[in-house]
């Protein structure tokens, strides 16, 4: 394979750079290997400082001085490897897998990418299999967001798409539950232990938009002690519910 220019590399960091190319980087030797343990395929290039690409034989491996690793790094302390890792092709598009799975995250409107990373890593960790995002979520394939999965960001399926309600629709004609996180919502936790279950999270402001709420079969308060604090941020609040829905 030629060597390509490293601000080939460097455009990765961009939204426009990762759909052109239908790649996007993870960077640190823990999300790396998570990579390579869930998507082997999907890791198209290692980068690595000169002498720490020696674990990933099999690989295509390009070394770099530890200057020019620092050229492409989006990281404040790079640890000197990282993956050029291929973009799955449905990400962009609004048709859902032909088997979903029964339990599914649906983010309207998150926009902070430490938000979005940590409720995708959480969503894998307790078993959903996939999430539907709206065009103004954070990209999951963005430096700081694929950061905030550490490597687990192809561990479910993602759909990022203008026509997340049609999606969220078509589920819930294929029996489905859609719960909306609300902070006017019942505080009745058991409506998570439905098998078939859309876990619906708002933006971090303004929570979730009326159209998704009057298209909920169910609406959840997560109930904070005291009068301290009114709300939880939504990564927090997510992980509350996931965790619920996956405890039967």
């Amino acid at each position: 394979m030629p060597l390509r220019p490293l601000q080939w590399y460097r455009q990765l960091a961009d939204g426009k750079g990762r759909r052109a190319s239908g790649a996007f980087l993870v960077e640190g030797e823990r999300a790396v290997s998570q990579i390579r343990q869930t998507s082997p395929d999907a890791i198209m290039e290692i980068i690595a400082v000169e002498g720490r690409g020696h674990d990933y034989a099999g690989y295509p491996l390009r070394e770099l001085s530890e200057r020019q690793f620092r050229g492409i790094s989006t990281v404040r302390t790079p640890q000197g490897i990282m993956a050029v890792v291929r973009i799955p092709p449905d990400t962009y598009q609004a048709r859902l897998p032909e088997n979903p799975g029964d339990k599914i995250l649906l983010m309207e409107d998150v926009q902070d990418p430490g938000n979005v990373g940590t409720l995708i890593r959480t969503a894998a960790a307790f078993g959903y299999s996939g999430a539907i995002m709206t065009e103004k979520c954070a990209d999951p394939f963005s430096p700081k967001c694929a950061q905030a999965t550490a490597g687990t960001v192809l561990s479910i399926w993602l759909r990022r798409s203008a026509r997340y309600p049609d999606m969220a629709h078509g589920l819930q004609e294929s029996g489905y539950l859609l719960v909306a996180t609300d902070l006017g919502g019942s505080e009745d936790i058991s409506v998570l232990e439905e098998k078939k279950l859309v876990l619906a999270l708002g933006n971090e402001a303004s929570g979730l938009s009326p159209e998704i709420l009057g298209m909920a079969d169910r609406r959840l308060r997560i109930a904070t002690t005291g009068n301290r604090v009114e709300s939880l941020n939504v990564a927090a609040c997510g992980a509350i519910c996931m965790y619920l829905s996956c405890r039967g």
